[in-house]
């Protein structure tokens, strides 16, 4: 017998998305002035209106209204038409203080004891399913929207796309886990109404719709398709077969999309920007957070944890989890479980028990937040990358980004003191592979 595990994404342009990308525009500008910047917001988008909350203590200044503007018209909401852009919405800020309460459990006199932000679990993950070692379900789903938002810009194909759309991918697995193929798809697209009716009649209107659907349909399956498998190792190509179930744009129309359609909020989709539901996930989200909060820095540290693993040969599935009272540095609890994929012996020939690893691992991984945020350079601008399509599976890159630091050398338009520097920073670093030579050196494995 076989089985199905399905994984959605949503574009940069879907509304929830929308608001994680604010809000994570809003830390890497509040980090761009001060590094050491604790940031907590929160996005609210809905019909030509923007709405921005949240704590914030900084030695720096942030024109919020200007960030919000600037990512609202990245996306591509720059039309009127849409009941949203970026020009003419409305931008209101409700940002405050941070809790003096908070602050005194994070910092410390001596920063290496800094305590964890706030209690909670994180949980890491990673398998051998693609060659990024994410599962397959949401690495297709990401890929689907990310090559339909690339065709979106290019405006060479598919004129008619707008900001807005969703994937769905559907494997069957075989008993064992091995991906058999691929069951169903899902793509639903926010588009122009390129096709007008002939006249005022229903039929006349019900002949547009199914055109432009056939349009879409047609064009999903001979554009955006080939361009998604031309991603994708061989072996995974060999499951895109003729008979995947298609369901495109399934109501008809998706003209009215967007922040206009539906209400967008920071933190809802926090299966997409994870593992799409493999695994398990601790609840917290991560956009708009600073690395304080071990909602964000520990679960990208457990997913450095897993994936390393998985790459140094320990096993061939692994999830990891790591829990933290707030304040407190060290971690309450670390868990380990691989599935049965282990493959690392005792000096008894034995395969190691998952708790036996899990004490190796902790015997050369510092999980203390200062270490993790060291490690990963998590008080660097790099996060607004990591709010659309996935935290994880992404390719780490570096790249110059300019930051503004207090000085007395001259005054900005707000009549703030400020210097300006550019430095080179790196982007996902918890995806690097920079930890198999230790985990093999621990285990004993060549």
């Amino acid at each position: 017998m076989s089985y199905l595990f399905t994984s959605e994404s949503v574009s940069e342009g879907h509304p929830d998305k929308v608001a994680d990308q604010i809000s994570d525009a809003l830390l890497d500008a509040f980090l761009s002035v001060d590094p050491e910047s604790k940031v907590a917001c929160e996005t609210l988008v809905t019909t030509g209106l923007t709405v921005l909350s949240g704590e914030v203590r900084t030695e720096g200044y942030v024109d919020v209204q200007e960030v919000a503007r600037r990512v609202i018209n990245r996306i591509g909401y720059t039309k009127a038409e849409y009941m949203f852009d970026g020009n003419s919405c409305g931008v209101i800020s409700a940002i405050h203080e941070q809790s003096s309460n908070i602050r005194q459990g994070v910092v410390r006199e001596h920063p290496e004891e800094q305590g964890a932000g706030d209690q909670g679990m994180m949980f890491g993950y990673a398998c051998r399913e693609m060659d990024n070692l994410m599962p397959m379900p949401i690495e297709l789903a990401q890929i689907f929207v990310q090559e339909l938002a690339a065709i979106r810009r290019e405006g060479k194909k598919m004129k008619y796309l707008r900001p807005d759309s969703k994937s769905q991918v559907t494997i069957e697995y075989e008993d064992d886990g091995t991906p058999k193929k691929i069951d169903t798809i899902v793509i639903s697209t926010q588009h122009d109404e390129f096709i007008k009716p002939e006249n005022h009649s229903e039929k006349a209107k019900l002949s547009a719709e199914k055109k432009m659907h056939d349009t879409i349909l047609n064009d999903v399956k001979n554009i955006l398709l080939p361009r998604v498998v031309s991603q994708v190792p061989s072996r995974v190509k060999k499951l895109f077969t003729k008979d995947i179930q298609w369901y495109v744009n399934p109501t008809g129309l998706f003209i009215i999309g967007g922040p206009h359609g539906d209400t967008g909020l920071t933190g809802r989709k926090i299966i997409v920007d994870t593992y799409g539901g493999r695994g398990a996930h601790g609840g917290g989200a991560f956009s708009g957070k600073d690395s304080s909060k071990v909602d964000r820095s520990a679960a990208y540290a457990m997913r450095h944890i897993a994936k390393n693993m998985v790459a140094a040969g320990i096993a061939d599935e692994v999830l990891v989890q790591v829990a933290y009272a707030i304040g407190v540095a060290n971690p309450v609890g670390f868990f380990v479980n691989t599935f049965g994929t282990a493959k690392v012996k005792n000096n008894k020939g034995k395969i190691l028990t998952d708790s036996e690893i899990a004490r190796k691992i902790q015997h050369v991984y510092d999980m203390r937040p200062y270490s993790i945020v060291q490690h990963f350079g998590l008080k660097n601008p790099i996060f607004e990358p990591t709010a659309s399509y996935g935290h994880f599976g992404r390719d780490p890159y570096k790249k110059k980004v300019e930051i503004s630091l207090p000085s007395g050398n001259g005054k900005d338009k707000n009549n703030h003191t400020h210097r300006k520097i550019t430095k080179e920073v790196e982007f996902f670093t918890w995806e690097k592979l920079d930890y198999v030579k230790i985990f093999k050196k621990e285990f004993g494995l060549k």
